[in-house]
Order: C-alpha cells, then structure tokens, then sequence
C-alpha cells in the first residue's frame, strides 16, 4: 500500500511539473504582448502627454497584471528622490528584481536593457524611436513564443507524465 502511494505521488509530482512547464509556454507570448502593449502606451505617454517618466512608468504599471506590474513600479519608484537612481540603473535593477517572476527570456530581458540606456538621457523624438525599436524586437520574440507554444506546451504536459510513469517503473 506504502508503494503504491509513493508511485501515485511520483507520477503525480512528473505531471505537475509537465503542466508547470507548459503554463510557462503558454505565458511568455502574453507577458511579451502585454509589454509591448506598455511600451506602446510609455511612448505615448512620453511624446503626446510630456510626462515625466518616474510618473509614466508608475502609470503604466499600476494598470498591468502581475509581474510586469511590479517591474514598473519598482522602476518608477527607484526614480524617487529617496533612490535617486537614473533610469538606466532604476531599469536594470527592476529587470534584476523582478524578472525572475515573468516566464520572459533574456531576449526580451535584452532589449529592455538596451531601451533603458536610452529613457531618460535623449531628446523625446530619440526616445520615440528607440521604443519602437524595442517593441519591434519584442514583436519578432512574440512570433517564436507562439512558435515554441504550439511546439512544446502539448508535448510538455505528455512528458511529464511519461517522466512521472519511466520513475514509477524504474524504482518499482
């Protein structure tokens, strides 16, 4: 009865983590969509509204789901006068505070980086442009997560499952 039990929680435990790993296939290409999407409104919010952009990121975060949500209000408030940071640093440490939580790779996290050297230190229509950079970069990284998505999200939640089953063999 004991063995049984045991085979049941190892082969329960493999197809958790087969269903884990495809809810993070199945995530990335929304959390880079709904990066983009904020994107699109910082670069709004910086050309048309004049925002400062402590204030447009803290707007901007406080209207997204989790984790982005803390990404940018965590870089909005390292802006404060209480960090005094630049929005370079502020950026990169959100990104590395923050980051582990999305289901994002270091493609995104890249491109995000590289828009952070830019916010902050040049003219508005400098900013503008490098945005739209980063969003196009994020758009092409969207197009491989819905690759990688129909690819391996079914796959995933089978090999769990079969990992789970070939442990449960193996032991007993």
């Amino acid at each position: 009865m004991l063995k049984l039990f045991g085979a049941l929680i190892v082969l329960v435990a493999g197809t958790l983590a087969g269903f884990f790993q495809a809810q993070q296939f199945a995530t990335r290409p929304r959390q880079i969509r709904e990066l983009i999407l904020a994107l699109q409104r910082l670069e709004t919010e910086i050309s048309y509204g004049f925002t400062p952009l402590p204030e447009a990121l803290h707007r901007i975060g406080t209207n997204l789901r989790e984790p982005l949500k803390s990404l940018f209000t965590a870089a909005a408030a390292y802006m404060s006068p209480q960090f005094g940071l630049s929005a370079q640093d502020s950026i990169r440490k959100a990104l590395h505070t923050h980051w582990r939580r999305t289901s994002m790779k270091s493609a995104e996290r890249e491109a995000l980086e590289q828009l952070s050297g830019v916010l902050g230190t040049s003219d508005r229509q400098d900013q503008m442009k490098h945005i739209a950079l980063a969003a196009s970069q994020l758009k092409h990284e969207e197009a491989a997560a819905r690759e990688d998505q129909a690819k391996y999200e079914k796959m995933s939640k089978s090999l769990g499952l079969l990992v789970g089953a070939l442990i449960v063999i193996l032991i007993f």
